[in-house]
């Protein structure tokens, strides 16, 4: 007979899948990566049956043949609902006896903070923000695109800057380097090449989102509409963190503000520059910082403080991920 561990802390992304078995003292006996969490395009039931491949090899590996409790944090969980849905199917799996499902982007929160207190936002394909407080109040958006009020991410600011640097080709819009740069990235001349192309899916759409370093390195060019679309990102990014600040009267008390995911991670000086300024206006208490810790480590913490582990253990987790 395989033993009961404390944690099952799992962080599925749309692109990767991380585990971890962590013990009750905090110690991570076994690690294990798996592919993407799309719920949306296989179903739940497939989805998790992904999941599980890394799972069993996680508890081979521990030893272990269950958890006290299971801990997933999980792309494509914007509502209750779906977080309730998600839950159920796992605890159907019998991998623990108590089974919490978040949304993905609370195990970058709290990967990046000593107890459950603070705001994140994450910039990657897309952009999201959530916060949360030791009792228990969170605060979150859809994060679902137009949709849902979103702008940015690297999936976003790449159709933004198409859709400028198309105008300033045929003269609708203001002049813009970017009619030179976005299609010289795929060996284009000119914009009317590279609209072709990608209508004609010549390149793959999952392309596009290279054009965001473009864009950047456009913008610390110089040109000024690059220039304004990462101001308009910086604006984005204090504006959710301070709304969620409010939302869990954090305002007035000194706060970290949490940037992750791929385009805040890259550290753009005019883009970070940009977000701790607009925040010390707009959030004079937040402490800003950019989280650097794997997002698996966020979700075993969230684990074992469902346990009520203690501060030693939760040191003891997080030195196995920022040795």
């Amino acid at each position: 007979m395989g033993m009961t561990a404390g944690v099952l802390a799992v962080d599925a992304g749309n692109s990767k899948t991380d585990v971890a078995v962590v013990a009750a003292d905090g110690t991570v006996l076994s690690t294990a990566r798996g592919g993407g969490f799309r719920p949306p395009a296989v179903g739940v039931e497939a989805a998790v049956d992904a999941l599980a491949e890394a799972v069993a090899e996680a508890f081979a590996a521990a030893g272990a043949t269950s958890v006290e409790h299971v801990s997933a944090c999980l792309a494509n969980a914007d509502f209750p609902v779906e977080e309730e849905q998600l839950a159920a199917a796992l605890h159907a799996r019998g991998w623990g006896a108590t089974v919490e499902v978040r949304n993905d982007t609370f195990a970058i929160l709290r990967a990046g903070v000593t107890e459950p207190r603070g705001v994140a936002v994450v910039c990657g394909a897309g952009i999201n923000c959530v916060g949360m407080r030791p009792d228990g109040r969170t605060a979150r958006f859809p994060a679902l695109g137009r949709i849902s009020g979103d702008w940015g991410g690297g999936w976003g600011l790449a159709e933004e800057a198409l859709w400028h640097a198309a105008r300033a080709e045929d003269g609708r819009g203001e002049p813009t380097a970017l009619a030179r740069t976005l299609p010289a990235h795929f060996g284009h001349a000119t914009m009317l090449a590279l609209i072709e192309a990608l209508h004609l899916n010549r390149i793959p759409p999952v392309r596009r989102h290279e054009l965001t370093p473009v864009l950047f390195a456009t913008s610390a060019d110089g040109d000024l509409v690059a220039r304004s679309l990462v101001d308009r990102l910086a604006d984005e990014v204090v504006t959710m963190a301070a709304v969620a600040l409010t939302r869990l009267d954090l305002l007035a008390e000194e706060t970290p503000v949490l940037l992750g995911g791929g385009v805040l991670a890259a550290r753009h000086p005019q883009l970070d520059d940009g977000i701790r300024g607009l925040l010390a206006a707009r959030a004079p208490k937040a402490v800003p910082q950019v989280v650097t810790a794997s997002p698996v480590l966020g979700a075993a913490l969230l684990g074992l403080d469902h346990l009520g582990a203690t501060a030693e253990a939760q040191a003891t987790a997080r030195a196995h991920y920022e040795p």
